[in-house]
């Protein structure tokens, strides 16, 4: 049975170019980036590359780089970074929508005594840009604001969010894991304080990430040790994730207009094909701006989780929701947060396309969907009689 899939947005498949850079670091330069002599010594050299393809990414310098183990890492160093070097201000502005790197660090935070506002969304899973200005007071340490929703795919106009930041004095925490590599970025134009990147969103490996540190911003680390990544990540690198992640974001920043029209004329044939084939169908967050690889719909009188078990026995990959969530049988609190009612978005699924994905994919899909969500639905009707 061929393999469609769909969950690229939990995760994506690591690059053949991304594989080639890494081998010679699982073989012959193996060495230690921080020993004295030379046959660990050089590959630091290695490091800094990686480093520089990472930053030229999004429009960084690569002395504010930091290699960490992935994206909840850095929302993690970020947040509490920020909130240990100055312990006098005790209050952080979030959205309802967050990942959950964000959402739930928040509410330990809470009960450490630390006042979280959680911005709304609306039908739309956009923000309303007052209800950020009206929040900030003058204890707020930080505002912490994701890019692009990993669920829906809505862009949140953090140009804007940064403009609002920069008025107040307040630090902002962008969480990009979903945002780089699909939508441009460049942080010479848009003044962001710290910003989240986990590389095996972009066709590098699992366990291999970054946050971004604007030159200036003090920050403590998390966990004390050696001096690697200037003190701020302790921790021998992981040396052949970190090359890989660096040719995969040069990968990305080479063809992400490439890729992103063409993933957005692919999610946009899927959309109105979905709709036009499968009635009592609606699609969360459709409105633009939202990124070019995402498209979450919710199927009404379906049962989510036993739409997806049925596709994945018929070949065809994808999700709920957040990867991280996946265990968990509530509906998706950032459907809820926009409103949707609880028992359709029981029928949630996301589809999530990358640089990989062919039209044929999209087509294959388009023609056997209609008869899994009838089936589905014809269950329930039965199981509703009895």
């Amino acid at each position: 049975m061929n393999t469609l899939y769909f969950d690229n947005n939990a995760t994506t498949c690591v690059a053949p170019e991304v594989k080639e850079a890494i081998l010679p670091f699982l073989e012959e330069r193996y060495g230690n980036p921080s020993s004295p002599h030379h046959f660990g010594g050089s590959i630091e050299g290695d490091l800094s590359t990686a480093r520089q393809k990472v930053a030229a990414l999004i429009g960084a310098s690569p002395k504010e780089i930091f290699f960490t183990s992935g994206g909840t890492e850095s929302d993690n160093l970020a947040i509490r970074g920020v909130l240990s070097m100055d312990t006098t201000r005790k209050h952080i502005v979030t959205t309802a929508v967050e990942h959950s790197a964000v959402l739930v660090q928040c509410r330990e935070l809470e009960k450490m005594g630390i006042d979280v506002t959680y911005l709304p969304v609306d039908s739309e899973g956009t923000l309303n840009l007052s209800d950020l200005e009206k929040s900030i007071r003058p204890d707020t340490a930080l505002v912490s604001i994701m890019w692009a929703n990993n669920e829906t795919g809505v862009l949140f106009p953090i140009d804007e969010v940064s403009r609002i930041c920069q008025d107040r004095g307040i630090l902002l925490h962008v969480d990009g894991v979903q945002a780089v590599g699909k939508a441009p970025i460049d942080l010479t134009q848009t003044r962001i304080d710290l910003l989240a990147i986990s590389g095996h969103k972009i066709h590098a490996p699992k366990g291999v990430g970054a946050l971004y540190v604007r030159s200036g911003i003090k920050i403590k680390p998390l966990f004390w040790g050696g001096n690697q990544e200037r003190g701020r990540r302790p921790g021998t690198e992981p040396v052949p994730m970190i090359v890989g992640f660096g040719k995969a974001a040069e990968l990305a920043l080479e063809s992400i207009r490439e890729d992103s029209g063409r993933m957005r004329l692919q999610r946009d044939t899927l959309e109105r094909g979905i709709l036009e084939r499968i009635p009592d169908t609606i699609v969360n967050g459709g409105k633009d701006p939202r990124l070019p690889n995402t498209l979450s719909v919710c199927f009404d009188r379906v049962e989510g989780e036993a739409l997806l078990m049925l596709m994945d026995q018929n070949g065809i990959v994808a999700s709920s929701g957040s990867a991280c969530l996946s265990h968990k049988l509530e509906p998706s609190h950032v459907l809820l947060a926009m409103g949707v009612g609880e028992e359709t978005a029981q029928g949630a699924v996301r589809f999530g396309l990358s640089r990989y994905t062919s039209d044929e994919e999209i087509q294959q899909l388009l023609e056997t969907m209609p008869a899994l969500v009838d089936k589905v639905r014809s269950l329930t009707r039965r199981v509703g009689r009895s």
